[in-house]
């Protein structure tokens, strides 16, 4: 049987941890970058969507960009769908990009095929 002191520590530590899948800290907020490529996955996920894209590089080398997004929950309020944006799009994304310079970073905006997804950055 747990004492209340153990319970509390058991809770402490499930907070804790809660509160570190939020973290933003790998993303430099203070800077944005803007990447064009084709889309090659979008995983509708909880907790968060993700946004696998390639980019040609000025050298004609293809890198993938990993980007993290919002909730599906969230994101269908702003009114994303599943079907957002689908392999093999024409996608131009603004980022907040990883702070180790690794290919990734943070949603802010983007465009499909032309057309500009709702965001809170366009709010």
């Amino acid at each position: 049987m747990f004492s209340k002191t153990g319970l509390i520590g058991a809770a402490l530590v499930f907070a804790a941890a809660a509160q570190a899948h939020h973290s933003f800290a790998m993303f430099d907020s203070e800077k944005q970058q803007t990447i064009e490529g084709e889309l090659k996955e979008f995983q509708w996920t909880n907790p968060h969507i993700w946004i696998q894209m390639n980019v040609t590089g000025a050298d004609g080398k293809v890198v993938e960009y990993s980007i993290e997004g919002g909730s599906p929950n969230n994101l269908r309020r702003l009114g994303w769908t599943r079907d957002s944006m689908k392999p093999g799009d024409k996608i131009v994304m603004t980022m907040n990009p990883m702070k180790d310079g690794s290919p990734g970073g943070s949603f802010v905006r983007a465009t499909v095929n032309g057309q500009p997804l709702p965001s809170r950055a366009a709010n």
